[in-house]
């Protein structure tokens, strides 16, 4: 089955270039609103484990769509008003939370993505619209721009959904990890050849690891960051909350080395973490539940 035109659309548009200057102006906004890191934290989905995003989107969707629903049926003017006026109030947070996601992202998921905001700009517009209307008794012109806030909210879902599926914004890019290194224990260096207190890229059973030697302790993490896929063994050591960690070179994800858990996003999931051990010199890592 061939694909939807909107499909090939969308795939063109991801290198669509005369949209970067915008894209730039927009982001440079959404630094300066967003600029204290446990606000985008929180926007993320960090203590969540997941981008808050898609779920935040729910309600005003959620909303809308019962609206249309009543706005097909007699006698549900008021309850109908209701719905679209809590859509509408329900956009905002849900907007900064996809805004702090898509500040961080490369440049084709920002293209796409600045299309995806256009459309619920769009929606939200309408839906602002509609609910003006119905406060003024004007029923019919009220549903009208109710339907079409919907197919625009509608069309902003679709690419939402390229975002997320065809150009894997907010997924776990680490996720295969466990399922590609054998199970048991494996030698990748020897400790003496180990920098001290230096990242060091290696491989484990075939699979980039990241490794960090401090004194007689060294820490494997995964060297693939499960935010889009940089090599950590490219970024930088520092410690917060007291215990040393890896910042991600390409948005700045921070991970704790000892345990690979996320300390600051915009990452929402943990880097895999090897166990470790020295054998007769020899550094020897394995991950738990491998295979």
């Amino acid at each position: 089955m061939r694909e939807l035109g909107i499909v090939r659309t969308l795939t063109a548009l991801e290198n669509a270039e005369r949209l970067d200057p915008l894209v730039d102006r927009v982001a440079g906004v959404v630094d300066r609103v967003l600029a204290p890191r446990s606000l985008r934290d929180v926007l993320h989905g960090v203590p969540a484990g997941h981008p808050l995003h898609p779920v935040m989107v729910l309600v005003p969707t959620g909303a809308w769509i019962s609206a249309a629903v009543l706005d097909l049926l007699p006698g549900q003017d008021r309850a109908a008003r209701t719905l679209v006026g809590v859509g509408v109030l329900a956009v905002a947070p849900s907007a900064l939370a996809g805004f702090a996601d898509w500040a961080a992202t490369h440049e084709q998921q920002k293209r796409v993505g600045l299309v995806h905001s256009a459309a619920n700009l769009v929606a939200t517009a309408l839906y602002g619209a509609s609910h003006l209307q119905r406060v003024r008794g004007r029923s019919l012109s009220a549903k009208l721009l109710g339907f079409a806030g919907l197919g625009a909210v509608s069309a902003g879902g679709f690419i939402g959904g390229h975002l997320a599926y065809r150009q894997a914004v907010g997924a776990n890019h680490a996720e295969d990890v466990p399922h590609l290194v054998a199970p048991g224990w494996h030698e990748i260096a020897r400790v003496d050849e180990l920098p001290d207190r230096e990242l060091t890229a290696l491989e484990v059973s075939g699979q980039p690891v990241v490794a960090y030697r401090h004194g007689d302790r060294v820490e494997v993490l995964s060297d693939t960051c499960s935010h889009l896929s940089a090599s950590l063994a490219d970024g930088r050591v520092g410690t917060e909350r007291g215990e040393a960690c890896v910042t991600c070179p390409w948005h700045d994800s921070v991970f704790s080395l000892a345990t690979g858990e996320v300390v600051h996003g915009p990452a929402t999931s943990p880097q895999p973490r090897f166990e470790t051990r020295v054998v007769d010199g020899t550094l020897e890592a394995r991950l738990p539940n491998a295979g």
